[in-house]
């Protein structure tokens, strides 16, 4: 991943008395500087900071002690690409049996096996969390293979679900309604209140899907 720009290139938003929200110009910038706030956060050298929360091109400081003081250093850091070495890979076996498995790898003009091995090639991140606890939206997919939603959305998606929507791979946590297009299933539990922490994917963690059976 090539150096993004600097937040300078943004704009620095103020969000109420103690909010910033930074708008990125794309996933890369946005993927860089929350790994870079998180990295400064854990060695001490950022300000007093509630909660980082990223989302698609823009990151949001929330409980900020001093907003426009850490506006003002935003835009003189030189932001690098993130350090695959700053967070852990997660293993997650994959079953590929979904029900649209067939209509992807037709998108993709492979066949289903072919697909679920392109599918599992990749490592993944995690860009941000949103939509159901637990529910990370992990980018990597090479260009080329982003495929649209459903047309018709699902009541309801079994958790564990693998699925794929625009350029994201997603898991379902719990059963819920959902329009992404499934490929396979797993075990792996995504979402555990009596687990520290609750969400197995976090922004920033590095996502491996490893092929336990297919079509």
């Amino acid at each position: 991943m090539s150096a993004p720009e600097r937040p300078g290139a943004a704009r620095v938003l103020r969000m109420g008395e103690r909010g910033l929200l930074v708008e990125l110009p794309g996933e890369a910038e946005t993927v860089a500087l929350h790994a870079e706030l998180v990295r400064r956060r854990a060695a001490g050298l950022l300000p007093p900071v509630g909660e980082i929360v990223p989302a698609a091109r823009t990151v949001l400081l929330d409980g900020v002690d001093d907003p426009e003081g850490l506006a003002g250093e935003l835009v003189r850091w030189e932001i690098p690409p993130p350090d695959p070495r700053a967070t852990g890979t997660v293993e997650i076996p994959v079953r590929y049996d979904g029900p649209d498995l067939a209509e992807v790898a037709a998108l993709w003009g492979l066949a289903p096996g072919e697909a679920a091995a392109r599918h599992a090639s990749v490592t993944y991140r995690v860009a941000f969390c949103g939509f159901a606890p637990g529910f990370g939206y992990l980018t990597g997919l090479p260009e080329g293979l982003s495929v649209p939603r459903r047309s018709t959305p699902r009541t309801a998606v079994p958790a564990g679900s693998v699925a794929v929507a625009g350029a994201y791979t997603g898991v379902y946590p719990r059963s819920s309604p959902g329009g992404w297009q499934l490929i396979g299933t797993t075990d792996a539990v995504l979402w555990d209140p009596s687990r520290d922490p609750a969400a197995l994917l976090a922004p920033g963690t590095l996502v491996r899907f490893t092929v336990v059976g297919s079509r």
